[in-house]
């Protein structure tokens, strides 16, 4: 058996070091010419095969069209395996040559190894928890490989090597920091050092005032530095080696900031912290635009670590309502910070947001209050900062910078009673946007209060709920998805929209329900349990949607994040010819519970009525 075998891929990549032995002394290598049947509907499989080179197409039993494709890396037919006889016709679309590993070999591997098992042929709900669970595992070795640069650290600060130490220490004290890096220009050749508080113990004994003693003769000269270029995992190694507590880093001859370890670690513990006090320590808006890549950053961290896309998520929530919080702190003045609630809205409100996506959000003043004579110009101010925090502006407008999009409680409650009144296109938009709106600055009672009379009114409107509901047909339904799929080779195919065909059917399906129901939550995951304790969903189709949302969103951040690496505009669209054969088996799965939801809604809401 050759030993080029690559675990690297699913179901393989989950197996122990003794399991991946058992694997190389078991497998072979099988070729098959193109237009040849590897497998036979109604045969009893004995192997399970891996492509090394060529292309599989799967037919129906009796079937001419395709309906799975097989490349490089991709595994067949695990469920034939399982139930003992093939379901359909596997054929070689070209010259194939396949690993194989004896039906015995695999049983074994499934009794000793539960994930392996439940990748191979479980169903969806434990196989995304299976592809979900291993993740953690590979998450502080992503972080560790991450770039020094990643880790949030404050701007440097210089100070001249002949001023007095008790300035420093006052200095120290201001900007509530532990060091500060000493420029010494006496010599033949600037020196750069460092100050730190543990030094200030020494200057107390020195014997000196310390209003006279140069800070200089208390620095430590000769720094230990690190590429801001270099893995994360590196600058702990150069710590230790060193036995120091803090290294300079550098990057093209410049300072970029000094590293601590207790940063350091937590980093790699919980590297949401630093971004949070990042964001709280903000003084103007380029920190902000600072912090706000550093989100960036995290996600394409957490994802590529194996976090999962229901925690990034949820935290990324978390740090943005942070953002937006400071943002607005900083732009409005403190009087109508304190008589206004600004929220977001759609994906960013729900806190199903991944990837920085166009703004929706709005701004509710309070009653009676009097805002300032240039609210337009601060508004437009924060639509600029987010805009240059990477949230690009609405093409519908829904900002605060548009005035539709803020107002006082009554006149933004009389017009979302309008909304109900007249459900047209647009209206019934703007009310589904506003559903999902959650406050993350100011006085959030203001929002509650709107939405509870809006709730109020919409569930004892029958027609209208209906008409709201048949917004899940707003993108119809394509049959012709799966051969899109299908693409072989280098030809290059249609790209499946995600939100289109499966993000939207099911957020907007259980909005509709959650509204019906009278329940106040925004995200989809709160209305799906507030749905199953109320009586009104199984627990099993609830979950089956609630795996299935992750998984489109996990696809779609991994395209975009793709997109984003390769310079492209980010739409998140997958493309077939990047999907692995496991990836499409639990889209197929997932589009039917979409298409299970779809026809449980029209019957729930009568929508063929309509």
């Amino acid at each position: 058996m050759p030993s080029a075998f690559d675990f690297d891929h699913s179901p393989f990549d989950c197996l122990t070091p003794e399991e991946r032995e058992r694997v190389r002394a078991q497998v072979d290598i099988a070729y098959f010419r193109e237009g040849e049947a590897i497998l036979e509907a109604g045969m009893a499989p004995t192997h399970l095969f891996v492509i090394i080179k060529g292309f599989v197409q799967q037919f129906e039993h009796g079937g001419s069209d395709a309906v799975a494709s097989f490349g490089p890396h991709d595994t067949f037919d695990g469920r034939s395996l399982l139930s003992g006889q093939v379901g359909g016709r596997f054929v070689a679309a070209e010259e194939v040559l396949a690993y194989q590993l004896a039906r015995e070999a695999v049983n074994e591997l499934i009794a000793r190894n539960a994930t392996f098992g439940a990748l191979l042929f479980s169903d969806l709900s434990n196989k995304l928890a299976a592809i979900a669970g291993r993740g953690g595992q590979h998450e502080l070795q992503s972080l560790a490989l991450a770039r020094v640069d990643a880790i949030p650290m404050r701007a440097p600060r210089f100070v001249d090597a002949d001023s007095d130490v008790l300035s420093v220490v006052r200095l120290l004290q201001a900007e509530r920091s532990t060091n500060v890096l000493v420029r010494d220009l006496a010599g033949p050749a600037t020196r750069l050092g460092i100050f730190t508080v543990t030094a200030l113990q020494r200057a107390v004994l020195h014997g000196t005032p310390l209003d006279r003693l140069p800070v200089r003769e208390m620095s430590s000269f000769g720094l230990i530095t690190v590429d801001a270029a270099a893995p994360v995992g590196d600058a702990l190694i150069v710590m230790v080696r060193h036995r120091v507590h803090r290294v300079v880093v550098m990057a093209g001859g410049e300072v970029q900031g000094v590293l601590e370890a207790l940063d350091l670690f937590s980093f790699l513990s919980n590297h949401s912290y630093l971004i949070n006090r990042e964001i709280a320590e903000a003084q103007d808006l380029q920190a902000l635009a600072r912090a706000s890549a550093h989100v960036t950053q995290l996600i394409g961290l957490l994802h590529g670590g194996g976090t999962r896309v229901g925690q990034i998520a949820t935290l990324v929530q978390a740090l943005n309502g942070r953002l937006f919080e400071r943002a607005w702190q900083l732009i409005a003045p403190p009087e109508l910070v304190a008589n206004s609630c600004l929220f977001v809205m759609g994906s960013e409100g729900r806190g199903e947001q991944l990837q920085k996506t166009d703004q929706d959000n709005g701004l509710l003043l309070r009653d009676g209050y009097a805002p300032p004579a240039d609210l337009d110009a601060i508004c437009e101010r924060l639509t600029r900062a987010l805009i240059d925090f990477g949230w690009p502006a609405c093409p519908g407008g829904i900002m605060v910078s548009n005035p539709q999009w803020r107002g006082g409680q009554a006149e933004f409650a009389e017009r979302a009673f309008q909304w109900l009144l007249q459900p047209d296109g647009e209206r019934l938009m703007a009310l589904a946007i506003f559903l999902d709106a959650h406050a993350v600055a100011g006085d959030a009672a203001l929002l509650a209060a709107v939405r509870a009379r809006l709730f109020s009114l919409a569930t004892d409107n029958d027609a209208m709920l209906a008409r709201f509901a048949a917004s899940i047909d707003a993108f119809a339904e394509d049959p012709r998805w799966w051969q899109r799929l299908l693409t072989l080779g280098d030809q290059a195919g249609p790209r499946f929209d995600i939100k289109k065909q499966g993000l939207f059917p099911i957020v907007h399906g259980v909005r509709s329900l959650a509204l019906r129901a009278g329940l106040d939550a925004t995200s989809t995951a709160e209305r799906l349990e507030g749905l199953v304790a109320a009586g009104r969903m199984e627990r099993e189709l609830a979950t089956d949607l609630l795996e299935s949302l992750y998984f489109f969103m996990g696809l779609r951040l991994k395209a975009g994040l793709a997109e984003q690496a390769a310079g492209r505009e980010v739409t998140g669209r997958v493309d077939p010819a990047r999907m692995s054969s496991l990836e499409r088996d639990l889209l197929k799965d997932t589009l039917e519970v979409v298409k299970r939801f779809r026809r449980m809604l029209r019957l729930a809401f009568r929508l063929d009525a309509l």
